[in-house]
């Protein structure tokens, strides 16, 4: 095992230091063979240049093999290497890449015995060396192998964390990446229950309303007048589930003026709902304007299917900064405290259409009470001037 294997995030960096260690072991045992051989006879220099031959042998082959089998590579390095080093201490430089080649070719009480090898050869070694007098020589080592340990120990405390640590906010991407997918999924499901119930749902339930009276009042001819309308809302709700399996819009409802678009919504349910405008028209975003008539369509459906009103108004109104809809009748009116949660028997329009306002950082609001009639009220802030949008629906 190599030093860069042992590090945590493995990387170039990793990489340099590995070669760094091995090139200054090489470079420290060619001056230290080269010093050893210049002050000492010829006799003396055989045995210990073959012994340091196979120290620089056997430190390639743990450096290169230890990946597969580092213990006995490692252990006969050691031993080598200390009779080397108490023989000529003028290798003893070179203790120190075998000092970080043996922590990274063990672990645990093993990578502790063998530095401590390390450190005790060398201090033998330099002992010997002063002739057996200067105790300095012999702590020296003893004390730098204790603080390199401490330091690499420490090294191999902050790696592990830091490991822990991206591997923590990894997790951590990654479940918020899951969460953002799954709340995309249901915001995307809760905009298609909304088109659906804005467009399909609510044109089916007028046609069943008029079939229903068409089929009570049959065969006069306000029943056939009844048929004509059911048969034009269906074939207007087929355009729109047309539309919207390719692109969730309204056809004819998305160009042209604003107030003809909320004319079209409305009077696919009320005929005669009037329709007007006040202020002077302000630039109205895309996704304001999809909002101003699908609210339309829903308030309106409501009035057709609940409401048994005489008259019914949409008013769209330009303010300093802002754009309202209200859509009155004269209905029969209803509790708004009372109203049902959502089921399937209906009571998904009122909740749509806050949805619809809110996620645009608007408001709405409804009034309405048993025999008074209703108004819905939406507002929406707009861009300041200068900012793109659409006049009155006009690119």
């Amino acid at each position: 095992m190599t030093l860069a294997s042992r590090t945590p995030a493995s990387g170039p960096a990793d990489g340099r230091i590995d070669v760094v260690v091995h090139l200054g072991f090489a470079v420290l045992m060619v001056a230290s063979g080269v010093r050893y051989i210049m002050r000492h006879s010829p006799a003396d220099n055989l045995w210990t240049v073959v012994l340091a031959g196979a120290v620089c042998a056997l430190y390639a082959a743990t450096a290169v093999l230890a990946r597969r089998n580092h213990g006995p590579w490692m252990f006969a390095l050691i031993l080598a290497w200390a009779a080397l080093v108490v023989v000529a201490p003028s290798f003893a430089w070179c203790s120190f890449a075998i000092f970080f080649l043996s922590r990274s070719a063990f672990r645990g009480v093993a990578a502790y015995l063998a530095g401590g090898a390390t450190a005790a050869a060398t201090a033998v070694g330099l002992f010997r060396l002063s002739e057996w007098t200067d105790v300095a020589m012999l702590l020296g080592p003893l004390a730098a192998g204790a603080l390199l340990t401490l330091t690499y120990d420490k090294i191999e405390r902050d790696a592990a964390l830091q490991r822990r640590l991206f591997a923590d906010v990894s997790q951590a991407q990654e479940q918020l990446a899951a969460s953002e997918r799954a709340a995309g999924r249901n915001a995307e499901r809760e905009r298609v229950s909304r088109e659906i119930h804005d467009t399909v749902t609510q044109g089916l339930a007028s046609s069943l309303l008029l079939l229903e009276a068409a089929q009570r009042s049959w065969p006069h001819t306000g029943a056939k007048e009844d048929v004509a309308k059911a048969a034009s809302l269906l074939r207007r709700n087929l355009a729109d589930t047309r539309s919207l399996v390719h692109e969730l819009s309204a056809p004819g409802l998305e160009s042209g003026p604003l107030l003809e678009a909320l004319e079209h919504a409305a009077r696919q349910y009320v005929e005669l709902v009037r329709v007007q405008v006040t202020g002077e028209a302000l630039p109205v975003p895309p996704e304001v304007r999809h909002t101003l008539i699908r609210v339309t369509q829903s308030a309106v459906a409501n009035i057709k299917l609940h409401a048994d009103a005489a008259h019914a108004s949409v008013t769209l109104g330009y303010l300093p900064g802002a754009v309202t809809l209200d859509v009155f009748d004269d209905g029969r009116g209803f509790d708004p405290e009372a109203v049902p949660e959502p089921s399937a028997a209906g009571g998904y329009g009122l909740r749509a259409m806050r949805q619809r306002v809110e996620q645009l950082g608007g408001q709405l609001s409804v009034e309405s009470s048993p025999g008074e009639g209703t108004i819905i009220a939406a507002q929406f802030p707009l861009p300041a001037a200068g900012v793109p949008g659409r006049v009155d629906g006009r690119p």
